[in-house]
């Protein structure tokens, strides 16, 4: 693959197919930045279990970067912990995660698009310009993230918590959601501010397409881990 080259793939088998050697080719720096445990879960795991993973070598920095979407239910945190006390470091941001990746020794930047009908898009670029910019993403994200260690477990949502979810994946304005649940305008501005600092969402919009994906993962059977 030259220095220059961008090859756009579509759903977890290609990436490890075509992009999976790629991971054994890690000895410095392995970074993966994610809103929650589904975007590269199914394809790095399954890279990992045909042996195409970075090789244990004193030096390699292996740090895996989450949004507290990650966060969202005990069993994603036990996940998490379990990672952490393999020796990847992980840390939570309080705040959205601009940009999906993962990066490879500073060479490769593996690009995650969003989901069409549940299957990813993944755009590998190895022109330096970009995996620069985009790991300097990463770093700066990274210094104001919180050490998984200090986070503790998202309480279980409340029904009050799941009615603001619906009320905010159907659109609906505050005045409509405050009337449909009965409650003062101010009380439901301040639980819509709750559930976005708990999401890690920065704005109504973002908030209402996680609150969408929340609500459709508390109906559907368990995903495979």
């Amino acid at each position: 693959m030259s220095t220059d080259r961008i090859i756009t793939l579509h759903g977890e088998q290609e990436l490890v197919q075509r992009a999976g050697h790629l991971f054994v080719a890690s000895h410095e720096e392995f970074l993966v930045a994610a809103t929650d445990l589904m975007t590269f879960s199914a394809g790095v795991n399954a890279a990992f279990r045909e042996g195409k993973r970075p090789h244990v070598v004193p030096g390699l920095t292996m740090r895996k970067l989450y949004s507290r979407r990650a966060l969202a239910d005990p069993e994603s945190l036990r996940r998490l912990r379990r990672i952490a006390a393999s020796g990847i470091e992980i840390r939570i941001s309080d705040g959205p995660i601009a940009r999906e990746a993962i990066v490879i020794d500073r060479r490769t930047a593996i690009l995650a698009g969003a989901p069409v009908r549940g299957v990813h898009t993944y755009t590998v670029v190895q022109a330096p310009e970009v995996v620069d910019g985009v790991r300097s993403l990463f770093r700066a994200t990274w210094e104001t993230a919180t050490d998984l260690a200090d986070c503790a477990a998202p309480p279980p949502l409340t029904e009050q918590a799941r009615d603001t979810l619906r009320s905010l994946a159907a659109g609906h304005t505050d005045e409509t959601g405050a009337r449909l649940l009965g409650v003062s305008l101010r009380t439901y501005r301040r639980r819509v501010a709750d559930l976005m600092a708990a999401l890690g969402a920065s704005s109504r919009f973002q908030a209402g397409l996680l609150a969408r994906d929340l609500l459709r993962e508390e109906v559907s059977p368990a995903a495979p881990r």
